[in-house]
């Protein structure tokens, strides 16, 4: 080398740099402390509001997240509800339907009551009328066969007309039991 440096003086500047460096790291802890307490109040406020600026931020995106999926979730139910609307008014037009064909099946069922009533009343009227009619006939009848055989004679006399009368009633009640047995 070209000169020698004593020892003494390289031990010396690294002393001495050691030392600046010691007391420069410890007026600088004095020195920010100092600072922080001479800071602006406005830093920190300013600080927290963006923090709270970031977590605001966080659960406006948590909230999207959750007004997505409850948006999902409304379209389901609209669509549920959409398709249970149907099958109600589907199922309300078939009662609709039901209602009214029972009503018209009951005016139907009243209306061929009272045909059928209407018609077994005039069976039973004609029925009567028949049985008045074989009646007459019988009657006609049996009066005829009398004539015929010469039991009833009209020129008879009062008198004999009670006779006859009698005999009339029995040759009726016999025809009676023939027309009966017939």
């Amino acid at each position: 080398m070209f000169f020698e440096i004593p020892q003494n003086l390289i031990l010396m500047t690294v002393g001495a740099f050691l030392l600046g460096w010691l007391l420069s790291s410890i007026s600088g802890s004095f020195g920010s402390k100092q600072k922080a307490k001479k800071r602006d109040p406005r830093d920190d406020r300013i600080r927290s509001l963006e923090a709270e600026v970031r977590v605001a931020q966080a659960d406006a995106e948590e909230s999207r997240g959750k007004v997505g999926s409850l948006e999902k979730e409304l379209e389901e139910l609209r669509g549920g509800v959409e398709k249970r609307d149907n099958v109600i008014s589907h199922q309300q037009k078939k009662l609709e339907e039901t209602t009214r064909d029972l009503k018209e099946s009951v005016l139907k069922t009243r209306e061929l009551r009272a045909e059928l009533s209407d018609r077994a009343t005039e069976n039973l009227k004609s029925e009567v009328k028949l049985r008045e009619v074989e009646t007459e006939l019988e009657v006609a009848q049996a009066s005829t066969d009398m004539i015929a055989t010469g039991v009833l004679d009209y020129s008879l006399a009062p008198a004999e007309e009670a006779n006859d009368d009698q005999e009339l009633e029995d040759l009726l009640d016999e025809s009676d039991m023939t027309g009966a047995a017939t």
